[in-house]
């Protein structure tokens, strides 16, 4: 089981208030939606949780070891956060393979198999900077998942995708959440939220709150 816990999470930025005292509690195995408009603090929230910012006040424990004191990042994660990397002049399999040396997990054969499980070629030999904007959003998210991670941080999955595209991603977030990954999802999207998410929270001006 895989545990998340924000406790009493504050992030101020010039003395503007970001997030403000955010209690939460995420499991694996589950799925977990959060909704709000641009600002409302939903991408702040995923990169606290990520590590990848350091609260104000209050902290993140991740089974049971506080982030940023017992451990400097969480581990095993996949990770869509807006203005994520990609290097352009390189095709989708190049950027994954670069990404994929930094832990030594998975394989060619695996990498190609994640990119075709999004619904693109593993072979395509033009560069990301020639993808569409729905091309990017799959290869970005064949990143999170190729290593079969316990836990998916998702920062409007579907964006820039059609209907089919939209569909299959659905599809495959389904799939892993029966592996047992924890998942966290912040969308505008209210169909993303409503269709995959067990659990659902509303964030306005930094406040979270649980919807019915």
């Amino acid at each position: 089981m895989y545990t998340i816990e924000i406790r009493n999470l504050c992030k101020t930025i010039k003395n503007a208030v970001i997030l403000e005292d955010i209690n939460l509690k995420l499991e694996s195995g589950n799925v977990y939606g959060f909704v709000g408009k641009n600002g409302s603090g939903k991408t702040m929230l995923f990169r606290s949780l990520a590590g990848l910012v350091h609260p104000t006040s209050g902290e993140v424990v991740i089974n049971g070891k506080i982030l940023h004191k017992d451990i400097a990042f969480v581990e095993n994660l996949g990770l869509i956060i807006e203005n994520v990397g990609l290097y352009p002049e390189f095709t989708g399999f190049k950027n994954l393979k670069l990404l994929a040396k930094i832990n030594n997990k998975i394989n060619d054969e695996q990498i190609k198999a994640t990119i075709a499980r999004v619904g693109l070629d593993p072979e395509d030999k033009r560069t990301v900077k020639k993808y569409s904007l729905g091309m990017r959003q799959r290869i970005v998210l064949a990143q999170a998942l190729m290593e079969s991670p316990d836990v998916l941080l998702l920062d409007e999955p579907t964006n820039g995708l059609d209907e089919a595209g939209t569909e299959l991603i659905r599809s495959i977030l389904r799939e892993e959440v029966k592996r047992g990954a924890l998942i966290a999802i912040a969308s505008h999207d209210k169909e993303d939220i409503a269709f995959l998410c067990d659990t659902k929270y509303k964030m306005t001006a930094g406040r979270l709150e649980e919807m019915a």
